[in-house]
């Protein structure tokens, strides 16, 4: 059920698609479509998003809505971004991913940015944002063997050491120089993505 909050106020989800989300925005984030449902469990958003406006329109977002007396108040907040399947084609000029990777990335629905259910920010990227993000960083020469998969919205990246198998997720920062530095959060991207999914998803600061 929403979270009832101080004077009258209860939290409740809702599910958009991607033109939805424009119209949100334009509005300021203080304005939720009529025609839009509003659910009183998160679960059930996140259900809509993935399985309904995916495949239709390929993404689907969670939002957090405060609602008085069935009323829409205040900021609505975007908890979730999922997206659909990645072009294949998009896995032809990188590195060799992992297939635990390459399968969660070309599977109905993936989480492309959010808050887990554990507090955590994740923001995942598709392969071609990947390389374009590590072009710009220059981390070839002092991380041979990296594969960026994503970040925390801020300055910590996970990344992928290749010239491991299985390959470990690590945290690195931006100003990090060498793998020296690293800091372990799952042993493979199989555990990595399990906990993404199931929203246990904790950061890890030291081994």
């Amino acid at each position: 059920m929403g979270d009832d909050l101080d004077d009258g106020l209860l939290t409740r989800w809702g599910a958009a698609g991607a033109d939805d989300v424009q119209r949100i925005e334009a509005a300021d984030w203080r304005e939720w479509p009529a025609e839009l449902s509003l659910f009183d469990d998160r679960d059930e958003a996140v259900r809509v998003a993935r399985d309904k406006l995916v495949p239709a329109e390929g993404s689907g977002h969670v939002l957090r809505v405060q609602t008085r007396d069935n009323e829409p108040t205040g900021v609505i907040v975007e908890e979730a971004d999922w997206r659909g399947p990645v072009p294949e084609a998009e896995f032809a000029d990188g590195p060799n991913l992992p297939a635990a990777w390459r399968a969660y990335l070309r599977s109905s629905s993936w989480l492309r940015r959010g808050w887990l259910p554990s507090g955590k920010y994740v923001w995942l990227y598709p392969p071609a944002e990947a390389r374009q993000l590590l072009a710009i960083w220059e981390t070839q020469s002092t991380h041979p063997g990296i594969a960026l998969i994503g970040g925390d919205g801020g300055l910590e990246n996970f990344v992928l050491d290749l010239r491991q198998n299985p390959a470990p997720v690590l945290l690195v920062s931006n100003a990090s120089e060498s793998w020296d530095d690293a800091v372990v959060q799952s042993v493979d991207v199989e555990s990595f993505i399990a906990r993404v999914e199931d929203g246990t998803f904790d950061l890890t600061w030291t081994d």
